[in-house]
């Protein structure tokens, strides 16, 4: 027997919220922080801008070739 569509979706909502903890309105539930230690030579602190369907960092040209890690703040 095949079950119908609606069958395969019907329960896929995701986990339940914790009760007594509320998560802000539009945002993915909270991850603990965490913290790094980066060694380099040198860092800007930039805001992410919306391009079309993604995000976008502009960085020097001279950065052009380097290697270079993101680390999101918040």
């Amino acid at each position: 027997m095949i079950a119908s569509t609606s069958d395969n979706f019907s329960n896929k909502r995701g986990p339940e919220p914790v009760k007594g903890r509320k998560r802000p309105a539009g945002r993915t539930p909270a991850r603990p922080r965490v913290k790094f230690e980066v060694y380099g030579e040198e860092m800007l602190e930039k805001s992410v801008k919306l391009s079309t369907n993604s995000g976008r960092v502009y960085l020097p040209p001279d950065w052009v070739g380097s290697k270079v890690k993101i680390i999101k703040l918040e």
